[in-house]
This record gives C-alpha cells, sequence and structure tokens, in this order.
C-alpha cells in the first residue's frame, strides 16, 4: 500500500462511524486518481478481543496469520475466510476498521467506492493477543539451536542439509539431532522408545517420517539405538521356568540373550547366583561372563540403563535376587551409571556396591581422556545429592586430581 499523498490536512474530517479519508493522488500516475485510504479517527487505546465473538475472532486469526506485516489484498481475505463466511468477513473487516485495527485502500469505480487492500496497523500486537506465533519465531529459534556444537560429524553433515528447510520443518529435525548428540555423550543406549523419551519426553513422540529420515542420515548403530528388540544378555547358573518349559541357564557354555518378553514371562526360577556381576562395556561383560565362579552371574549394562533393561532386571531380581557388584567406565558418566543400576537393586531390598571403579583401576590405565566441562558439570551434580558410597567418592575426587578419565577395557 502507497504512502504517498498522506499528510494530515489531507484527511477528511471523521464521518459518523469516526472513520477518516485521505485521497491518493500523483501527478506522474494517473492511475492513482480515484484511490483513497480510509482508517479509524483516533484509533481506539484497545481492540478488547476477549469480547468479540468467537466466530470474529476464529477468522481475525487467520488473517494475520496470513497477512504478516504487508497489505492484503481484499480479495484474498474474502477468499480466505470462504463463501460459507462472506458475511461475517464483511462485519469483522468493518469492526477492525472502527476498532483503528486496519486501514483500507479503496479505488473509486461504477459511482462506488471499493475496498482493494488492506494493512492491519499494529499486526505484531495483534498477533500477541490473539496468541500467534511471530512470523520470524521458527527462523530465531532455529538460528539459536543451529548456534549449538555438534560434537559427531555425521551429525553436523545432516544439520548442515537441514539448512535448506523451512525453518518451521528443519527445527524439530534439529532439535533431534542435538538430543542425538547429547545421548551420545551421555554414553546411553536402548531403543526407539527410550531415544525418544530422552529427545521428547514421551515414547511415540518421533513419527515414522523422522524415524526414516534419522537412520537415513546417521548411523544408529554407532549411537546405540535399537531398532531390534534388545537382549539382556546374561551368564547365571539358574534354572528359569517358563510357560513353555524350563531352561538351564548354567548349561550354556556362553552367556543367554532372552528378549525382555521372555523374562517378562518368567514363572519361577531357582538356583539364583551368589551375586551379580553387572558390567558396562560389552567386551568387559563377555570377558567376565567366562571367567567368574559358577555359583556366579554376570549382567551387561548398556550405558546408562535404558527402561526396558530396567523392567526386565527389576523382574529377574524378582526371581534370581543377589547382591550386585557393578563395573562402569571410570569417569564421571561411569559413576552415574553405576547409581542408576545400582537404585534397582535397591528397590528390591537388596544390597550393592561398585566393583573395580576405584582410584586404583583408574590410576593403573596407561591411557587418560581430559575432562571436559560436562564431565565437570556432572561430577558437581553427583556430588551435591546424596553422599556417594566410598569407594565412587575416592573415583570422583581422583578424576577431579588427574582431569583426566578412563575406560574398564584397559583392566577388565
Amino acid at each position: 500500500m502507497s504512502d504517498e499523498g498522506r499528510a494530515d490536512d489531507g484527511w477528511s474530517p471523521p464521518d459518523g462511524d469516526g472513520i477518516r479519508s485521505l485521497r491518493l493522488s500523483d501527478p506522474k500516475r494517473s492511475s492513482l486518481k480515484g484511490k483513497r485510504l480510509r482508517r479509524a479517527d483516533p484509533p481506539p487505546a484497545g481492540l478488547g478481543l476477549d469480547a468479540w465473538p468467537a466466530d470474529e475472532r476464529q477468522l481475525l486469526a487467520e488473517w494475520v496469520r496470513r497477512a504478516g506485516d504487508k497489505s492484503t489484498r481484499h480479495s484474498t481475505l474474502l477468499a480466505n475466510a470462504g463463501a460459507a463466511r462472506t458475511m461475517l468477513a464483511d462485519r469483522l473487516l468493518q469492526r477492525l476498521l472502527q476498532s483503528g485495527a486496519v486501514e483500507i485502500e479503496e479505488s473509486h469505480e461504477r459511482g462506488h467506492w471499493w475496498p482493494r487492500l488492506v494493512r492491519f496497523l499494529a499486526p505484531a500486537a495483534l498477533r500477541a493477543a490473539l496468541g500467534l506465533a511471530e512470523p520470524d519465531a521458527a527462523r530465531r529459534a532455529y538460528l539459536e539451536a543451529r548456534s549449538q556444537p555438534l560434537g559427531h560429524p555425521a551429525l553436523a553433515r545432516a544439520a548442515e542439509a537441514l539448512d535448506a528447510l523451512p525453518p518451521s520443518r528443519g527445527l524439530p529435525r534439529l532439535e533431534l539431532l542435538l538430543a542425538l548428540d547429547a545421548w551420545s555423550a551421555e554414553q546411553r543406549s536402548g531403543t526407539w522408545r527410550d531415544f525418544a523419551l530422552f529427545a521428547r519426553g514421551h515414547t511415540k513422540q518421533i513419527t515414522e517420517a523422522e524415524k526414516t529420515w534419522l537412520a537415513d542420515e546417521v548411523g544408529l548403530a554407532d549411537f546405540r539405538i535399537s531398532t531390534h528388540t534388545p537382549l539382556l544378555r546374561l551368564k547365571a547358573p539358574s534354572v528359569l521356568s517358563l510357560p513353555g518349559g524350563e531352561t538351564a541357564l548354567g548349561a550354556l557354555p556362553a552367556s543367554a540373550a532372552p528378549t525382555p518378553a521372555s523374562v517378562a514371562a518368567i514363572i519361577a526360577a531357582r538356583q539364583p547366583p551368589r551375586v551379580w556381576h553387572v558390567v558396562e562395556n560389552l567386551s568387559s561383560f563377555e570377558r567376565v561372563a567366562r571367567s567368574c565362579a559358577a555359583d556366579e552371574g554376570a549382567l551387561w549394562l548398556p550405558g546408562y540403563p535404558p527402561s526396558w533393561w530396567q523392567q526386565a532386571v527389576a523382574t529377574l531380581l524378582q526371581h534370581l535376587p543377589a547382591p550386585a557388584r557393578i563395573a562402569c567406565d571410570p569417569d564421571p558418566d561411569g559413576i552415574a551409571i553405576a547409581l542408576q543400576a545400582g537404585g534397582l537393586w535397591s528397590a528390591a531390598g537388596l544390597p550393592w556396591q561398585p566393583w573395580r571403579m576405584g582410584p586404583a583401576e583408574l590410576l593403573g590405565l596407561p591411557i587418560h581422556r581430559p575432562l571436559d566441562e560436562r564431565d565437570r558439570q556432572l561430577l558437581a551434580s553427583l556430588g551435591a545429592g546424596a553422599p556417594l558410597p566410598p569407594e565412587l567418592a575416592a573415583l570422583a575426587e581422583t578424576l577431579l586430581q588427574l582431569s583426566g578419565k578412563g575406560e574398564q577395557e584397559g583392566y577388565l
């Protein structure tokens, strides 16, 4: 809408509805003759939208969302309203004009003034009153999220490809990449549902399209997200009673790997192990399973305990109760993982203790990786909670003194 020719002394006195008119003229553009602007004078202090009929507020929200901060053709607004709401659109436009919310450019044809262009005079205030997001809110949110570093090269490459998408579409996917980066940094593992719960707070909040895109863009195996049925890896001298018969775990030459559904189907069990060795790293678990005594058991702990693992172990402890010795990496995450896993034994009324997680194991490693800022923040949060078991408290202090961390594969 043109601003040419506007001047306070060019406005007509207000008519009976409080509307003033401004004739638009330009000697070089005769096509502007017979055009005028109309707006309320003076504009009311507030619109009082809460008192407006619901159908008017709904149509107004549709118009404001589509119009943005630019002028919109009157015919476009009517088309948006549809034939069934033509009278509503006319009534709403008149209300908006009298309320000072819009100005209308009209053209004089066939003896009548016809509305041509409509401009909302305070679109940001209207959007706020209607509870609508600002047009560039998605872009600002995307740029803010995009400024966060991604540690994994595959995630960084996937993020670059999102820059070509509209921000409203790219932002949810970028947030998934950031969540996956945090998942990886925290050494988590689990199913799609575990990751969805971690990323969005609900197990069913990742769509099939997002799953396909994420699987195509990054190697999910590298991030320990299982698309197949997870398995509870264990070694024990026990005999399980299932609906189909008995299974003697002690008769197996290597570790067993029942599904969570199989564990849930256990009817009874006998010959529990004297102790459960709970080991985080899979290679270390396999070595412990091969070397533990005949009356001992071993369980693989896949990083931060996924929900399926917690449920399966809680069921297992109901049938095969035994104390736990928990071995995780000698690093801040290892301490946090051990505490989470130990919570299952505490909930079952069984004792647990850290195993091979003391300062001696950390200091005896030939290679240490430096602590980063996240490690230090995690140690601070762990120290601010309930007192750590003595061995874990000593490990935490040594980690800070050494400013380094290690992996249990180096000694277990």
